[in-house]
Protein backbone atom coordinates (compact mmCIF):
# COMPACT_ATOMS: atom_id res chain seq x y z
CA UNK A 1 0.00 0.00 0.00
CA UNK A 2 1.76 3.57 -0.98
CA UNK A 3 1.79 6.28 1.09
CA UNK A 4 -1.21 7.84 -0.48
CA UNK A 5 -3.15 5.30 -0.25
CA UNK A 6 -2.76 5.39 3.67
CA UNK A 7 -3.37 8.99 3.48
CA UNK A 8 -7.12 7.87 2.42
CA UNK A 9 -7.54 4.21 3.72
CA UNK A 10 -9.96 3.91 6.76
CA UNK A 11 -8.60 2.48 10.06
CA UNK A 12 -10.17 -0.90 11.29
CA UNK A 13 -13.19 -0.09 13.19
CA UNK A 14 -13.74 -1.03 16.95
CA UNK A 15 -15.78 -5.09 17.13
CA UNK A 16 -19.21 -4.85 17.92
CA UNK A 17 -19.85 -9.07 18.50
CA UNK A 18 -17.74 -12.34 17.39
CA UNK A 19 -18.73 -11.82 14.03
CA UNK A 20 -17.06 -8.35 13.40
CA UNK A 21 -14.41 -9.64 15.55
CA UNK A 22 -13.76 -12.53 13.68
CA UNK A 23 -13.00 -10.20 10.81
CA UNK A 24 -11.92 -7.22 11.81
CA UNK A 25 -8.78 -9.43 14.22
CA UNK A 26 -8.47 -11.78 10.98
CA UNK A 27 -7.28 -8.50 9.26
CA UNK A 28 -5.39 -6.73 11.67
CA UNK A 29 -3.36 -9.95 12.35
CA UNK A 30 -2.73 -10.81 9.03
CA UNK A 31 -3.54 -14.47 9.09
CA UNK A 32 -5.26 -16.79 7.47
CA UNK A 33 -7.55 -19.18 9.74
CA UNK A 34 -10.69 -20.96 8.73
CA UNK A 35 -14.14 -19.04 9.65
CA UNK A 36 -17.16 -20.61 11.42
CA UNK A 37 -19.14 -20.76 8.86
CA UNK A 38 -22.45 -21.89 10.65
CA UNK A 39 -21.55 -18.41 13.42
CA UNK A 40 -23.74 -16.36 11.43
CA UNK A 41 -26.68 -18.88 11.63
CA UNK A 42 -29.33 -17.20 13.99
CA UNK A 43 -27.55 -13.85 13.89
CA UNK A 44 -29.97 -10.75 14.05
CA UNK A 45 -29.66 -9.76 10.41
CA UNK A 46 -29.82 -5.88 11.04
CA UNK A 47 -28.46 -5.93 13.79
CA UNK A 48 -24.91 -3.87 14.87
CA UNK A 49 -22.25 -7.26 14.65
CA UNK A 50 -23.37 -8.86 11.38
CA UNK A 51 -23.92 -5.39 9.48
CA UNK A 52 -20.33 -3.95 10.88
CA UNK A 53 -18.99 -7.41 9.64
CA UNK A 54 -20.31 -7.13 6.35
CA UNK A 55 -19.27 -3.39 6.01
CA UNK A 56 -15.88 -4.50 6.57
CA UNK A 57 -15.42 -7.26 3.82
CA UNK A 58 -17.46 -5.33 1.57
CA UNK A 59 -14.68 -2.64 2.01
CA UNK A 60 -12.23 -4.30 0.86
CA UNK A 61 -13.37 -4.06 -2.64
CA UNK A 62 -13.52 -0.18 -2.49
CA UNK A 63 -10.66 1.57 -0.54
CA UNK A 64 -9.50 -0.78 2.03
CA UNK A 65 -8.31 -0.04 5.04
CA UNK A 66 -5.11 1.33 6.22
CA UNK A 67 -2.34 -1.35 6.98
CA UNK A 68 -4.69 -4.03 5.47
CA UNK A 69 -2.82 -6.18 2.68
CA UNK A 70 -5.04 -5.52 -0.44
CA UNK A 71 -5.18 -9.49 -1.46
CA UNK A 72 -7.86 -10.12 1.40
CA UNK A 73 -9.82 -8.58 -1.13
CA UNK A 74 -10.00 -11.99 -2.93
CA UNK A 75 -9.20 -14.12 0.04
CA UNK A 76 -11.41 -17.28 -0.77
CA UNK A 77 -11.74 -18.07 3.28
CA UNK A 78 -13.06 -14.70 3.93
CA UNK A 79 -15.10 -14.91 0.83
CA UNK A 80 -17.03 -18.40 2.12
CA UNK A 81 -17.42 -16.31 5.28
CA UNK A 82 -19.17 -12.92 3.95
CA UNK A 83 -20.94 -15.34 2.20
CA UNK A 84 -22.52 -16.79 4.99
CA UNK A 85 -23.01 -13.56 6.25
CA UNK A 86 -25.24 -12.30 3.00
CA UNK A 87 -27.18 -15.22 3.23
CA UNK A 88 -28.66 -14.12 6.31
CA UNK A 89 -29.16 -10.25 5.26
CA UNK A 90 -30.48 -11.24 2.47
CA UNK A 91 -32.68 -13.58 3.95
CA UNK A 92 -33.54 -10.89 6.54
CA UNK A 93 -34.65 -8.76 3.45
CA UNK A 94 -36.54 -10.76 1.75
CA UNK A 95 -38.93 -11.87 4.80
CA UNK A 96 -39.25 -7.57 5.41
CA UNK A 97 -40.59 -6.51 2.02
CA UNK A 98 -44.12 -7.96 0.52
CA UNK A 99 -42.71 -8.60 -2.74
CA UNK A 100 -44.55 -8.73 -6.29
CA UNK A 101 -43.54 -7.51 -10.04
CA UNK A 102 -45.67 -4.83 -10.46
CA UNK A 103 -42.89 -2.64 -10.78
CA UNK A 104 -44.68 0.33 -12.32
CA UNK A 105 -46.82 0.49 -9.32
CA UNK A 106 -44.29 0.75 -7.26
CA UNK A 107 -42.35 3.67 -8.86
CA UNK A 108 -45.28 5.42 -9.30
CA UNK A 109 -45.76 5.37 -5.49
CA UNK A 110 -42.71 6.69 -5.08
CA UNK A 111 -43.49 9.69 -6.95
CA UNK A 112 -46.07 10.99 -4.38
CA UNK A 113 -45.11 13.02 -1.66
CA UNK A 114 -47.69 13.07 1.18
CA UNK A 115 -49.09 16.30 2.34
CA UNK A 116 -48.23 15.62 5.71
CA UNK A 117 -45.08 14.02 5.40
CA UNK A 118 -43.04 13.72 9.08
CA UNK A 119 -39.40 12.11 8.14
CA UNK A 120 -35.93 13.14 8.76
CA UNK A 121 -35.75 16.10 6.21
CA UNK A 122 -39.15 17.80 7.35
CA UNK A 123 -37.90 17.62 10.78
CA UNK A 124 -34.71 18.85 9.89
CA UNK A 125 -36.79 21.64 7.77
CA UNK A 126 -38.95 23.00 10.33
CA UNK A 127 -37.95 22.19 13.80
CA UNK A 128 -34.25 20.65 13.66
CA UNK A 129 -31.05 22.14 15.68
CA UNK A 130 -27.90 22.27 14.20
CA UNK A 131 -26.60 18.94 16.25
CA UNK A 132 -29.53 17.45 14.18
CA UNK A 133 -27.76 18.27 11.08
CA UNK A 134 -24.59 17.47 11.85
CA UNK A 135 -25.60 14.12 13.17
CA UNK A 136 -27.22 13.43 9.93
CA UNK A 137 -23.99 14.43 7.96
CA UNK A 138 -22.25 11.69 9.85
CA UNK A 139 -24.83 9.02 8.95
CA UNK A 140 -24.99 10.06 5.56
CA UNK A 141 -21.00 10.20 5.00
CA UNK A 142 -20.74 6.20 4.98
CA UNK A 143 -22.09 6.66 1.65
CA UNK A 144 -21.59 9.62 0.31
CA UNK A 145 -18.25 9.63 0.42
CA UNK A 146 -18.39 6.69 -1.80
CA UNK A 147 -21.60 8.17 -3.68
CA UNK A 148 -22.40 6.26 -6.96
CA UNK A 149 -19.75 3.64 -6.24
CA UNK A 150 -21.69 0.95 -5.16
CA UNK A 151 -24.04 1.58 -8.52
CA UNK A 152 -20.81 0.99 -10.87
CA UNK A 153 -20.77 -2.78 -10.37
CA UNK A 154 -23.92 -3.21 -12.30
CA UNK A 155 -22.58 -1.21 -15.03
CA UNK A 156 -21.01 -4.95 -17.01
CA UNK A 157 -24.37 -6.77 -16.11
CA UNK A 158 -26.15 -4.54 -18.09
CA UNK A 159 -26.24 -4.59 -21.96
CA UNK A 160 -27.55 -1.90 -24.86
CA UNK A 161 -29.58 1.37 -23.84
CA UNK A 162 -30.04 -0.08 -20.18
CA UNK A 163 -26.09 -0.07 -20.08
CA UNK A 164 -25.42 3.58 -21.52
CA UNK A 165 -28.83 5.38 -20.09
CA UNK A 166 -26.81 3.93 -16.68
CA UNK A 167 -23.27 5.22 -17.20
CA UNK A 168 -24.89 8.89 -18.51
CA UNK A 169 -26.33 9.22 -14.75
CA UNK A 170 -22.71 7.62 -13.19
CA UNK A 171 -21.19 10.35 -15.65
CA UNK A 172 -23.13 12.76 -13.75
CA UNK A 173 -22.30 11.58 -10.42
CA UNK A 174 -18.67 11.41 -10.74
CA UNK A 175 -18.72 15.36 -11.68
CA UNK A 176 -18.78 14.83 -15.48
CA UNK A 177 -15.45 14.10 -15.46
CA UNK A 178 -14.71 17.02 -13.13
CA UNK A 179 -13.56 15.70 -10.09
CA UNK A 180 -14.46 18.85 -7.90
CA UNK A 181 -17.91 18.28 -8.78
CA UNK A 182 -17.81 14.69 -8.12
CA UNK A 183 -20.62 14.25 -5.48
CA UNK A 184 -17.91 12.32 -3.09
CA UNK A 185 -15.60 15.45 -3.68
CA UNK A 186 -19.64 17.73 -2.70
CA UNK A 187 -19.80 15.95 0.51
CA UNK A 188 -16.22 16.12 1.60
CA UNK A 189 -16.43 19.86 1.24
CA UNK A 190 -20.32 20.00 2.75
CA UNK A 191 -18.25 17.68 6.01
CA UNK A 192 -15.20 20.81 5.99
CA UNK A 193 -17.48 23.68 6.19
CA UNK A 194 -19.68 21.99 8.39
CA UNK A 195 -16.44 21.00 11.00
CA UNK A 196 -16.75 18.22 11.39
CA UNK A 197 -14.13 15.96 9.47
CA UNK A 198 -14.07 14.99 5.49
CA UNK A 199 -12.23 11.54 6.00
CA UNK A 200 -13.45 8.41 4.72
CA UNK A 201 -15.23 6.19 7.08
CA UNK A 202 -14.12 9.07 9.44
CA UNK A 203 -17.30 7.75 11.68
CA UNK A 204 -17.85 3.90 10.94
CA UNK A 205 -17.33 3.99 14.51
CA UNK A 206 -20.14 6.49 15.49
CA UNK A 207 -22.90 5.30 13.12
CA UNK A 208 -25.52 2.32 13.67
CA UNK A 209 -26.37 -0.78 12.21
CA UNK A 210 -29.49 1.04 10.73
CA UNK A 211 -26.88 3.31 8.84
CA UNK A 212 -24.39 0.55 7.59
CA UNK A 213 -27.51 -1.39 6.44
CA UNK A 214 -28.88 0.94 3.63
CA UNK A 215 -24.90 1.03 2.72
CA UNK A 216 -24.26 -2.82 2.98
CA UNK A 217 -27.39 -3.48 0.64
CA UNK A 218 -26.17 -1.80 -2.04
CA UNK A 219 -22.75 -3.83 -2.06
CA UNK A 220 -24.67 -6.74 -1.61
CA UNK A 221 -26.52 -6.12 -4.78
CA UNK A 222 -23.88 -4.15 -6.95
CA UNK A 223 -21.20 -7.08 -6.09
CA UNK A 224 -23.43 -9.97 -7.34
CA UNK A 225 -25.19 -10.21 -10.88
CA UNK A 226 -27.77 -12.47 -9.74
CA UNK A 227 -28.98 -9.49 -8.04
CA UNK A 228 -28.46 -6.75 -11.06
CA UNK A 229 -32.45 -6.20 -11.18
CA UNK A 230 -32.52 -5.42 -7.38
CA UNK A 231 -29.27 -2.69 -7.69
CA UNK A 232 -31.05 -1.01 -10.68
CA UNK A 233 -34.28 -1.27 -8.49
CA UNK A 234 -32.64 0.32 -5.40
CA UNK A 235 -31.35 3.10 -8.08
CA UNK A 236 -33.90 4.07 -9.21
CA UNK A 237 -35.80 4.46 -6.21
CA UNK A 238 -32.71 6.63 -4.60
CA UNK A 239 -33.48 8.83 -7.51
CA UNK A 240 -36.95 9.28 -7.67
CA UNK A 241 -36.93 10.26 -3.92
CA UNK A 242 -33.48 11.90 -3.46
CA UNK A 243 -34.94 15.38 -5.26
CA UNK A 244 -37.54 16.27 -2.86
CA UNK A 245 -35.95 15.28 0.24
CA UNK A 246 -32.70 17.65 -0.84
CA UNK A 247 -35.18 20.57 -1.28
CA UNK A 248 -35.82 20.14 2.57
CA UNK A 249 -32.49 19.70 3.26
CA UNK A 250 -31.54 22.63 1.35
CA UNK A 251 -34.55 24.68 2.93
CA UNK A 252 -33.74 23.59 6.84
CA UNK A 253 -29.69 24.99 6.04
CA UNK A 254 -31.13 28.47 5.01
CA UNK A 255 -33.00 28.48 8.08
CA UNK A 256 -30.30 27.41 9.95
CA UNK A 257 -27.50 29.23 8.29
CA UNK A 258 -25.42 26.54 6.36
CA UNK A 259 -22.47 27.25 4.92
CA UNK A 260 -23.03 27.36 0.77
CA UNK A 261 -20.82 24.55 0.77
CA UNK A 262 -23.18 22.71 2.55
CA UNK A 263 -26.31 24.16 0.46
CA UNK A 264 -24.64 23.27 -2.79
CA UNK A 265 -24.35 19.47 -2.22
CA UNK A 266 -27.99 19.51 -1.88
CA UNK A 267 -29.30 22.15 -4.64
CA UNK A 268 -26.94 20.08 -6.97
CA UNK A 269 -28.93 17.05 -6.25
CA UNK A 270 -32.42 18.68 -6.65
CA UNK A 271 -31.24 19.17 -10.07
CA UNK A 272 -29.73 16.51 -11.03
CA UNK A 273 -31.56 13.61 -9.49
CA UNK A 274 -34.55 15.25 -11.38
CA UNK A 275 -33.39 14.31 -14.45
CA UNK A 276 -31.80 10.90 -13.44
CA UNK A 277 -35.18 9.66 -12.31
CA UNK A 278 -36.94 9.76 -15.59
CA UNK A 279 -33.56 8.23 -17.03
CA UNK A 280 -33.52 5.45 -14.21
CA UNK A 281 -37.31 4.44 -14.94
CA UNK A 282 -37.41 4.60 -19.01
CA UNK A 283 -34.37 4.22 -20.40
CA UNK A 284 -32.93 1.56 -17.65
CA UNK A 285 -35.21 -0.30 -15.83
CA UNK A 286 -37.64 -0.09 -18.95
CA UNK A 287 -35.44 -1.67 -21.28
CA UNK A 288 -33.69 -4.06 -19.31
CA UNK A 289 -37.19 -5.39 -18.90
CA UNK A 290 -38.00 -5.60 -22.30
CA UNK A 291 -33.75 -7.42 -22.86
CA UNK A 292 -35.10 -9.05 -19.04
CA UNK A 293 -38.80 -9.33 -18.26
CA UNK A 294 -37.72 -12.20 -15.73
CA UNK A 295 -35.88 -9.25 -13.81
CA UNK A 296 -39.44 -7.47 -12.73
CA UNK A 297 -39.48 -9.36 -9.22
CA UNK A 298 -35.63 -8.12 -8.42
CA UNK A 299 -36.41 -5.17 -9.35
CA UNK A 300 -39.18 -4.82 -7.55
CA UNK A 301 -37.11 -6.52 -4.35
CA UNK A 302 -34.90 -3.70 -4.68
CA UNK A 303 -36.91 -1.06 -4.60
CA UNK A 304 -39.24 -2.53 -1.43
CA UNK A 305 -36.12 -3.57 0.65
CA UNK A 306 -34.38 0.48 -0.12
CA UNK A 307 -38.15 1.45 1.32
CA UNK A 308 -37.17 -0.69 3.86
CA UNK A 309 -34.19 0.07 5.46
CA UNK A 310 -34.13 4.06 4.52
CA UNK A 311 -37.28 3.62 6.77
CA UNK A 312 -35.52 1.96 9.86
CA UNK A 313 -32.89 4.52 9.60
CA UNK A 314 -35.76 7.31 9.92
CA UNK A 315 -37.59 5.87 12.69
CA UNK A 316 -34.34 5.39 14.52
CA UNK A 317 -33.22 9.10 14.04
CA UNK A 318 -36.79 10.49 15.06
CA UNK A 319 -37.20 7.65 17.82
CA UNK A 320 -33.60 8.92 19.16
CA UNK A 321 -34.22 12.57 18.75
CA UNK A 322 -37.87 13.02 20.04
CA UNK A 323 -35.98 11.91 23.29
CA UNK A 324 -33.42 14.96 23.16
CA UNK A 325 -30.94 12.01 22.53
CA UNK A 326 -28.35 11.33 19.93
CA UNK A 327 -28.53 8.87 17.05
CA UNK A 328 -24.90 7.74 17.01
CA UNK A 329 -23.32 5.31 18.81
CA UNK A 330 -20.40 7.96 20.57
CA UNK A 331 -20.39 11.28 20.15
CA UNK A 332 -18.98 13.14 17.26
CA UNK A 333 -16.81 15.48 19.27
CA UNK A 334 -14.82 14.47 22.96
CA UNK A 335 -15.99 16.65 25.65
Amino acid sequence: MTTSDLEVAARLPQIRGPLSAAVVDTLAGGRRDDFDLDAAVGADPFGEDLQLALHVCYELHYQGFAEVDADWEWDISLLAFRAALERVFLDGLRQAVPGGEDVEALLDELLIEPADGNGVSHFLRDDGAWWHVEEYFAHRSIYHLKEADPHAWVIPRLRGRAKAALVAVEFDEFGGGRAEQAHSQLFADLLTAAGLSDGYLAYLDHVPAHTLATVNMMSLFGLHRSLRGALVGHFASAEITTAPAARRMDEALRRLGGAKECRYFYTEHIEADAVHEQVLRHDVIGDLLKREPGLAADIAFGIQATGLLEDRLSDHLMRCWSLGESSLLRPLRLP
